[in-house]
């Protein structure tokens, strides 16, 4: 009988979090629990195990996604449970899902199959709050500025040119432009706000880039809420509320941990976008894991052109992260789509469309290359797929130089990952890292944008809009030319267009907007229309989920 993801992770025997994190090697006194199965790790303890030598790091990427699935959160954690099984001491730090997707779109954050991360009911829902953290002390922020307005507006703020907008962990295309400030005086300053979903918020990218609770103040205060009439920046800290938002943020900034369905220690902490952020789980719960374990297996969001560039070009840069390896995830399924098969006979053998699908594979395998980061390729594998597909795969990827394993974690957990960890393993041993950016800090935004989208995406030409180049003008005056570019566009294509498959090459694209995220330290680069408050389908998940008369959850995945 088929079994869904929930009833698998429902079915698992979970040990208390205080002894899968003794097993990992943290003494009890550091883990503050949430429950039997959920808990934080202490940041006190980050300090007494600093000076231990780093881990491995390995990034789990993928292809572009497609409606057939990858499973990359799935091989993170098979990988993890395989290396856990060949006596490595292996942690796999994931994101934390966004309430939006999971009431929306059908689809979580904490893998599948069998190698999944419990209890998956609560990571996948309101986990241990950090998300709320999130909103509130973004949402805090909104209401301080136009309480500020409202008192008499001190700062000279231009009402038309307040650049922060609110925040809500769901899909509500409704609150996308909205009008407040509306019922008189004494109800406030009435102007055109936004609402963004939580995930998207400045806020989320500084939680998951600042090293410690000091710098996490210190980047909330150079927030820049908006503009003055003589155009000069305003920022959180002038509207004194960068102290306040820390206050709200200082528990949750602990790493979050759980275990997969083996009984080994996971991290999840931080959440941001791929498409409209950097895709990344936070720096705290990597750097944290790379002093506990000698492997740390982590991911980036969607396909290697979103998550993993910003993985090297803003989360290691940063961070001062260097990965040992790049293990790239696809599906016979995914490169056949790509090859122009419909989803329907995607199970059929078809090795033309997969040659013809192959190239987009090709152009990631060739992009983390390019980082010079040695790269495994995986297959993760579903039952259609024939030992022709699987052969011409592997034989095509060992030509580009790059190492090939078959994956069969999601039917068999950690042993249906051992050939891939043996692989990881062997790459580790023989093959150098010698990571480097794709672009410097001293080239300017301009020419940042250009490296991305055309060593990266393969494009052509770079157009700006007149509205981006006054926002280049203004980075230039305000001095941030030095900062990496955080490129949100489509996550179904490597071009700006979600209907190009395969590997587009020297199209054209136009940077509509550009956004200033001076308290992470990034420059937002919108490449067409990008939401960043997603709406509901005609049949949001939310209509499946329920809970039955003995308490338990049903129909979430």
């Amino acid at each position: 009988m088929f079994k869904t993801d929930l009833q698998i992770a429902q079915e698992c025997n979970m040990e208390h979090i205080l002894k899968v994190a003794e097993k990992a090697g943290i003494p009890e006194e550091y883990v503050d629990c949430y429950g039997k199965y959920k808990g934080k790790i202490s940041s006190k303890y980050y300090d007494k195990i600093k000076d231990n030598p780093d881990a491995k790091l390995i990034l789990v990427t993928a292809v572009n996604p497609t409606p057939a699935g990858e499973g990359k959160t799935t091989v993170t954690i098979g990988l993890t449970e395989a290396l856990q099984q060949m006596g490595k001491n292996a942690i796999t730090c994931l994101r934390e899902p966004s309430l939006g997707p999971c009431m929306g779109v059908k689809g979580g954050a904490a893998g599948g199959g069998y190698a999944q991360v419990v209890p998956m009911e609560d990571i996948n829902l309101h986990f241990t709050g950090d998300l709320h953290a999130i909103t509130t002390a973004n949402n805090l922020l909104a209401s301080m500025v136009d309480n500020h307005i409202q008192q008499g507006n001190e700062l000279n703020i231009d009402p038309r040119r307040i650049a922060w907008k609110r925040c809500v962990d769901l899909n509500d295309r409704q609150l996308r432009n909205v009008i407040s400030g509306l019922g008189g005086k004494v109800n406030g300053v009435p102007r055109e706000d936004a609402f963004q979903i939580t995930v998207a918020s400045e806020i989320m990218a500084i939680f998951c880039l600042a090293n410690d609770l000091k710098q996490l103040k210190e980047m909330l205060g150079r927030i820049i809420v908006g503009y003055t009439y003589e155009d000069e920046p305003v920022t959180a800290k002038m509207i004194g509320a960068d102290g306040a938002m820390t206050v709200l943020l200082k528990d949750a900034l602990q790493p979050n941990v759980v275990q997969t369905l083996e009984n080994t220690l996971a991290i999840i902490h931080g959440g941001p976008f791929a498409n409209i952020a950097h895709g990344c789980n936070s720096v705290m719960a990597t750097k944290t894991a790379m002093k506990i374990a000698d492997y740390v297996v982590t991911e980036a969001g969607f396909g290697a052109d979103l998550g993993a560039e910003k993985f090297f070009d803003i989360k290691c840069r940063k961070a001062g992260l260097k990965p040992d390896a790049v293990v790239l995830v696809a599906t016979v399924r995914a490169l056949k789509y790509n090859g122009g098969v419909p989803k329907a006979d995607l199970s059929n053998e078809n090795l033309d469309a997969l040659a013809k699908g192959f190239v987009n594979l090709e152009k990631h395998i060739e992009n983390i290359q390019k980082y010079g980061v040695p790269v495994v390729v995986t297959l993760n594998h579903f039952v259609a797929d024939t030992d022709a597909e699987v052969a011409y795969v592997k034989e095509r990827c060992e030509s580009m130089g790059a190492t090939f394993a078959v994956a069969k974690v999601w039917a068999n957990g950690g042993e249906g990952g051992k050939a891939l960890a043996e692989k990881v393993l062997e790459t580790l041993e023989t093959k150098e890292s010698k990571f480097h950016f794709l672009y410097e800090d001293e080239l300017n935004i301009v020419e940042k944008v250009n490296k991305v989208c055309k060593e990266i995406y393969g494009a052509g030409t770079v157009n700006f809009s007149a509205a981006a180049k006054k926002t280049l003008a203004q980075i230039d005056k305000l001095g941030f030319n030095d900062f990496p570019v955080c490129i949100a566009k489509t996550q179904y294509s490597l071009s700006d267009d979600p209907k190009v498959l395969g590997r587009p090459e020297g199209f054209e694209v136009t940077v509509k907007e550009i956004r200033i995220s001076a308290g992470a330290g990034f420059i937002v680069v919108l490449l067409g229309d990008v939401m960043t408050m997603p709406g509901l389908p005609k049949k949001p998940a939310a209509l499946n989920i329920d809970i039955d008369d003995n308490g338990n959850v049903v129909g979430l995945f």
